[in-house]
């Protein structure tokens, strides 16, 4: 956890107002006991009633000024407590999503999403929590313990044995908590993050889980994850609340034990210096130092907790990157769009096998660049190579004869308008979700709009491109999400466009219309993965891949005549009047 607090350097003077703050709460608090000893000598000294009236208002007086002060003091305290530590854990959040943001797929795939977001959310704010109690504890009980043992020492040290002896049993306690709770929390965190996923799962496959009638199945399997973490947080807090109770009878006994001892010893009659008063002050000190060691046990106890949280925060931080920029990075400005791939080969880190092997090929600039395989024949891993969501394992890819690796990220995906399998959408509205890049202009998002057959239906709603789209897209079809999609990709202006299989969710004419508009309308570098054949027919080059490596490549007639596979799979999609009309 000491590693986080590097991100709490810039509020140093804050944190050094705090302690002075907290500081004086505590040499504040200090001051009641005794002025209440002093309130209780008064009232039993004997003397004359007007006396006694006017010096118990005095202390009273005294003791009400100390209050309002302390209030002010803690209200103050506690307003830079709270600053400090949102911003602290503000600060944190923003570096882990800077950091997630730079990883690849792989490291994505590594860590999960559903623990990143426990991470980013869950962690944080558990570490956020205990860095506020820090701030406001770890000076002031360390403070008032010291001060009231010292006070108790002062007032009579043979009966200040008790205090030992009742702190050393809440020690012992203390310990007790320790050892069974502690080894608990990581697991905690683990079982967090296992429900995330669950939950996630359940809700992103909902249509599925109802189409096959597995809902018990489901329910079953998040309660059991549900129910694990229930029971095991249900045991931490069990032996949490031994302790109260337990520091509760602690302080009930010292202060009998005190009062007792005090009389029956005649330590207030056989000494003139220790009256009822002192006895009064001796007690409540003692309170003050058992509650110390309590609230610093709730320290000593949040922050393993959250030394887990913090560890699970730096493992992301820490996490090396496998695709950034080099040193000497290229930033690219004139870009034709020539793509061409040097004997590529590629595995996933965890494989043992290549899912791409030695591919090559060239797409040039202003042509439409096509890949049709079987499921699992490697096509969308050899397009996300591209804008380097993966790296090469063996290989190069190049833009402009120039290797992706050398060249800046920022400036590689300037270069590339990307529209993946399933169309994403964001909160907001068409507007701002076709002109997501910074690259898009007004003209450029009316334009793509047309392009990408969502004109229509984009005027035809109430509120045109200002209508308010939900999260995720959920109030538009399929279609016209994906569509919008591709909109987004083509109001960048990028000078090579991917489509990764973009068109399966589009009716036959709107894919036809939409090839036929990027035709006329753009002069990129089009690369296209597709299942379908009549989406690719037309392409001025398709790739056939088999089992990860190249098995054909040429125009659709060609690849009739003289590749099986691409036969084969036209076969399965065209009529035989289509396929002899090719012939």
């Amino acid at each position: 956890m000491l590693r986080t607090f590097k991100y709490l350097k810039p509020y140093i003077i804050p944190i050094l107002f705090i302690f002075i703050f907290v500081g004086t709460r505590a040499f504040l608090d200090l001051q009641l006991p005794r002025i209440m000893g002093e309130v209780f000598d008064e009232a039993v000294s004997g003397k004359e009633s007007s006396i006694i009236k006017s010096e118990i208002i005095k202390l009273g007086i005294q003791m009400l000024g100390i209050t309002l002060l302390s209030i002010v003091v803690t209200i103050v305290s506690g307003f830079l407590e709270s600053r400090v530590s949102a911003k602290y854990a503000k600060k944190l959040r923003d570096e882990v999503y800077t950091k997630i943001q730079s990883f690849s797929l792989d490291e994505l795939d590594e860590l999960t999403v559903s623990s990143l977001i426990t991470r980013t959310t869950n962690d944080i704010q558990q570490v956020q929590q205990t860095v506020n109690m820090l701030l406001r504890m770890v000076v002031l009980m360390p403070f008032i313990a010291t001060g009231a043992i010292i006070m108790a020492l002062t007032k009579e040290p043979t009966l200040s044995i008790i205090l030992v002896v009742s702190v050393s049993t809440l020690l012992i306690l203390i310990a007790f908590v320790f050892i069974v709770t502690m080894p608990k929390f990581g697991i905690i965190q683990k079982l967090v993050d296992k429900l995330n996923l669950v939950t996630r799962e359940n809700l992103k496959g909902l249509k599925v889980v109802r189409a096959y009638d597995m809902e018990s199945y489901q329910e079953e399997k998040t309660n059991k994850v549900a129910d694990d973490n229930r029971k095991l947080n249900i045991f931490v807090n069990r032996i949490f609340t031994l302790m109260w109770p337990g520091a509760s009878l602690i302080m009930g006994l010292t202060s009998v034990g005190l009062a007792y001892f005090a009389i029956k010893f005649g330590f207030i009659e056989t000494s003139s210096k220790f009256t009822p008063g002192d006895l009064s002050a001796l007690i409540q000190y003692s309170n003050r130092t058992i509650m110390s060691f309590m609230m610093l046990t709730m320290i000593l106890i949040a922050i393993p907790r959250a030394s887990i949280s913090a560890k699970r925060i730096m493992q992301v931080l820490d996490k090396p990157l496998v695709i950034y920029d080099k040193k000497d990075a290229l930033v690219i400005e004139d870009v034709k769009g020539q793509v061409e791939f040097k004997n590529v080969s590629f595995k996933y880190p965890s494989a043992e096998e290549n899912i791409l092997t030695n591919i090559n090929f060239v797409a040039q600039p202003n042509k439409v660049t096509a890949f049709i395989g079987s499921t699992g024949s490697g096509k969308s891993t050899l397009i996300n190579l591209i804008p380097r969501l993966y790296d090469t394992t063996e290989g190069s890819v190049l833009i402009d004869g120039i290797n992706v690796k050398d060249i800046k990220l920022s400036s590689l995906y300037e270069k590339i308008g990307y529209v993946p399998q399933q169309g994403i959408l964001f909160k907001g509205t068409i507007e701002s979700n076709i002109g997501f890049s910074s690259q898009s202009t007004d003209e450029s998002i009316i334009k793509s709009a047309h392009i990408a057959q969502a004109k229509d239906f984009i005027e035809n709603t109430q509120d045109g491109y200002q209508t308010e789209i939900a999260q995720g897209g959920k109030n538009v079809s399929g279609g016209q999400r994906q569509r919008l999609s591709i909109a987004r990709a083509l109001a960048k202006n990028a000078k090579i466009m991917i489509f990764d299989d973009s068109f399966s969710a589009l009716d036959y004419k709107t894919d036809q219309n939409l090839r036929k508009a990027l035709k006329e309308n753009l002069n990129v570098t089009t690369l296209i993965v597709a299942q379908r054949i009549n989406t690719i027919k037309d392409a001025d080059q398709i790739i056939v891949l088999d089992k990860g490596q190249i098995v054909g490549i040429g125009k659709h007639d060609d690849l009739l005549k003289n590749c099986p596979i691409y036969l084969e799979i036209a076969q399965s999609q065209l009529s035989s009047e289509e396929l002899a009309y090719a012939k």
